[in-house]
């Protein structure tokens, strides 16, 4: 993976909840290894929290392993020294505050984040961490509040563009004219720690849930008797930042993903275009996290490309597929598939043509072929319906094809097989036999023509 841009001083802890089961995704796989744009929910939270923090806390328990799994093969260069995993006592201490219970953290400040954000960015979790107060809450309006906690502020206090925060309200427990609060909760927190330590042991589960809402707290700093019994003389401020609804997104169901897949998409075609890429209909192609573009490149609609590709001064014609390869100053398609593998370079890979694990440099293939585990030299062409037979049953063989070699249509090179420089291949052949330089290669029947037998076949004069 690209290695995490890095800030010189770190002043905050970062813990991402990710312990719960997520069962409106409907799936076996937990909520926050479902990916957008090839990478997993939790992958896109840790890669912009690095920047901010080298204390990062995972707190897991629904299908934890594998969630450990993967991120330690992603980010298997942070761990253990800035990436850490803690498991949820959830038999004891259910919900997002029971969450934290146990976590022991570097810094003064811990930042909050929820395992659900994918489309959280560094520079909104950095705006959040230069905020002052005891507690930030991150609001966000919304026109249609339903399903959100309601934030009650109070305008008197703090600025006007940074007021505090009075309570959080959850929907079920607001009244008429609490639900007709739009400044929601958006879910992500900063707490003084020594503060979040004293009131996490005051947090109660008497509600229907029967959990340990992180939401309290809030209540629980304003209640002047407990700040009195804790011997915490001071004015608790709990600040709100105003942060944009859409990257603070939450994902509850396969809908919300494709939602926000088609946000981080957008976001990907601008960064590309900003580079310099052309896109012929820019909401048809779809790029994954992975991709880089290089120099000028032209992307027609229908395009598909995934994994980590990199694409240089190329063209890419429409409805192709091009999956974790390098292509540069080629053009491939339409309607061609480069799957992974493969490295093109100055070719033109033409309609139907599949290249697997191929090394192709100066070549044509216009149409129609299929060139699996092989490599083809400069000034090389490929004929319609050619096709490395590249498998046997039991394992892939390679394909080897020199320089300046003609190959017809409708040929087989069964594989493992050798072709040297400077060889014509006739068409409708089948390669079994390595071909030395300067050879003609044929291998065909001899025809025959047995002249009356269409009438004899279908009977009459036809």
């Amino acid at each position: 993976m690209k290695k995490c841009a890095k800030l010189e001083i770190f002043s905050h802890s970062v813990v991402v909840l990710c312990a719960g089961a997520g069962t409106r995704m409907k799936s076996h796989t937990p909520k926050v290894l479902h990916t957008l744009c090839g990478r997993s929910m939790i992958s896109l939270i840790l890669r912009e929290s690095l920047p901010i923090s080298d204390d990062i806390h995972i707190v897991l328990y629904h299908q934890a392993d594998k969630i450990t799994d993967s991120i330690m093969r992603e980010f298997s260069e942070h761990i253990p020294s800035h990436i850490h995993f803690h498991t949820q006592d959830h038999k004891n201490y259910p919900g997002t505050g029971g969450a934290l219970m146990g976590v022991k953290c570097k810094y003064e400040k811990i930042l909050v984040l929820n395992g659900d954000m994918p489309l959280v960015r560094t520079a909104s979790l950095q705006a959040l961490c230069a905020r002052q107060e005891s507690i930030v809450l991150s609001v966000f309006e919304l026109a249609n509040p339903q399903g959100y906690g309601r934030v009650v502020l109070d305008s008197k206090k703090g600025t006007k563009s940074s007021p505090q925060v009075q309570a959080i309200i959850e929907e079920k427990d607001a009244n008429a004219k609490q639900k007709a609060i739009t400044t929601l909760n958006a879910g992500v927190y900063v707490f003084e720690k020594s503060l979040l330590e004293t009131l996490l042991p005051h947090l109660s589960n008497t509600n229907a849930q029967q959990e340990y809402y992180l939401t309290d707290i809030i209540a629980l700093a304003r209640d002047t008797n407990l700040l009195k019994k804790c011997k915490i003389t001071r004015a608790i401020d709990i600040g709100a930042e105003f942060v944009n609804s859409e990257e603070f997104m939450g994902i509850n169901s396969k809908a919300h993903l494709a939602d926000a897949q088609e946000v981080l998409l957008a976001r990907l075609r601008n960064e590309a275009m900003q580079k310099g890429v052309r896109f012929d209909i820019p909401q048809s192609v779809y790029i994954e996290c992975g991709v880089e573009f290089i120099g000028e490149c032209v992307i027609e609609n229908g395009v598909r490309i995934s994994g980590e590709c990199v694409i240089e001064d190329s063209h890419i014609k429409a409805h192709s597929v091009v999956e974790s390869s390098t292509i540069k100053r080629s053009d491939v398609g339409p309607c061609a598939h480069i799957r992974p593998k493969c490295e093109i370079i100055d070719t033109h890979i033409g309609n139907f043509v599949e290249v697997k694990a191929g090394k192709l440099n100066g070549v044509k293939a216009g149409h129609l072929s299929y060139l699996g585990d092989c490599e083809v030299g400069r000034g090389s062409n490929v004929g319609a319906g050619v096709i490395t037979c590249n498998y046997d049953g039991k394992q892939k063989h390679k394909t080897l094809i020199g320089e300046n070699v003609f190959i017809g249509s409708d040929c087989q090179l069964v594989a493992p097989i050798s072709i040297e420089s400077s060889v014509i291949i006739a068409a409708g052949t089948t390669v079994t036999q390595n071909i030395p330089s300067g050879a003609l290669a044929i291998s065909r029947t001899k025809q025959s023509n047995k002249l009356g037998f269409f009438a004899r076949f279908f009977g009459g004069s036809k």
